[in-house]
């Protein structure tokens, strides 16, 4: 089942707050409630498209846990999904989607997305992950950014 960032990054929170000693259920409530920090940072890379899902794999598979997404299925076009660490002292979950699409034989884009909730003092933790990541990418794939 594909579960919404809005869901995922609740029932992180919870969790944290459950860990914490809080109520976790309570959390999640509020969570849900949070206001969203997203960012988009869109990547042409110079591979293949099975050389360019391995190497963002990679690079997400190091950056945080993977969350299970549903397949698209084309061939042509892969969703991958983790939740990494944002924020101060990396308390901050953050939902960090990259699709990647083929644009030709020898070329690939990256479509990469990154999401936070925000609390009353403003981190932008899904914008600092999403261009973390984004530099992370550009090295392991020679990308060059085309926007976002």
């Amino acid at each position: 089942m594909d579960q919404s960032e809005d869901q995922i990054l609740a029932d992180e929170l919870a969790a944290l707050g459950a860990v914490g000693g809080g109520s976790g259920r309570l959390v999640r409530v509020v969570a849900k409630l949070m206001r969203k920090d997203v960012h988009e940072i869109d990547l042409l890379v110079p591979l293949p498209f099975d050389d360019a899902v391995e190497r963002v794999s990679d690079v997400l598979g190091r950056a945080g846990r993977a969350v299970e997404t549903a397949p698209i299925g084309s061939g042509e076009d892969e969703t991958i999904r983790v939740v990494a660490s944002g924020g101060a002292g990396g308390l901050n979950p953050v939902v960090v989607t990259a699709r990647v699409l083929k644009v030709d034989e020898d070329s690939s884009e990256i479509w990469l997305r990154a999401a936070a909730k925000e609390g009353l003092i403003r981190q932008r933790a899904g914008e600092k992950t999403a261009v973390r990541l984004a530099a992370q990418l550009s090295k392991a794939t020679g990308a060059d950014r085309a926007g976002g």
